[in-house]
């Protein structure tokens, strides 16, 4: 994994982005992690939305596409009003079909350092309420809980409930 690399999602990337989404989840349900994303629910529109108000990161190994995620500069519909001073990550995205163990981290460290690159203090996401395994996943990343939102609403489908999380990011890569 030593060769991936990061870009900025662009149009041409909008079909690719579909497709690792749907394939996340896919494999979430075959998990047996119901609730956290259905296959269908975005389409292109809504990834050329986000790189229109925020950014999309694709991650790239040996000319495949290893994985994505979503960074957002406010997320009211989450945390309401905020002074500037966190990124938001959101659609953390591995592609399980060729991408090795130890991913998900990567891209998860990629976009801290995007957030602390920018200017900002810390790094937030949110999960399910209820998905035990993506929280510990979190919690074990050096996320902390913070709260939780009831109703958020969602792309597609009805509101639904949220922990929230954050991290603490500087510029020079510490803790």
């Amino acid at each position: 994994m030593h060769d991936i690399r990061f870009r900025l999602a662009g149009d041409a990337d909008l079909a690719s982005l579909v497709r690792l989404r749907d394939d996340a989840a896919r494999w979430m349900l075959a998990q047996g992690i119901t609730g956290q994303w259905r296959p269908g629910e975005l389409d292109e529109g809504h990834f050329r939305r986000v790189t229109e108000s925020g950014e999309v990161w694709l991650a790239e190994s040996g000319g495949r596409l290893a994985g994505a995620w979503e960074l957002w500069w406010e997320d009211e519909d989450a945390w309401g009003p905020q002074p500037p001073v966190a990124g938001y990550v959101h659609r953390l995205m591995v592609n399980r079909g060729s991408a090795p163990p130890g991913t998900g981290r990567l891209l998860l460290r990629a976009a801290e350092r995007r957030v602390a690159e920018a200017g900002r203090t810390r790094a937030r996401l949110d999960c399910l309420a209820g998905n035990a395994p993506l929280t510990a996943y979190y919690l074990d990343a050096g996320y902390r809980v913070v709260g939780h939102k009831t109703g958020k609403p969602q792309p597609s489908g009805p509101p639904k409930s949220f922990t929230l999380l954050e991290k603490p990011v500087r510029a020079d890569g510490g803790p």
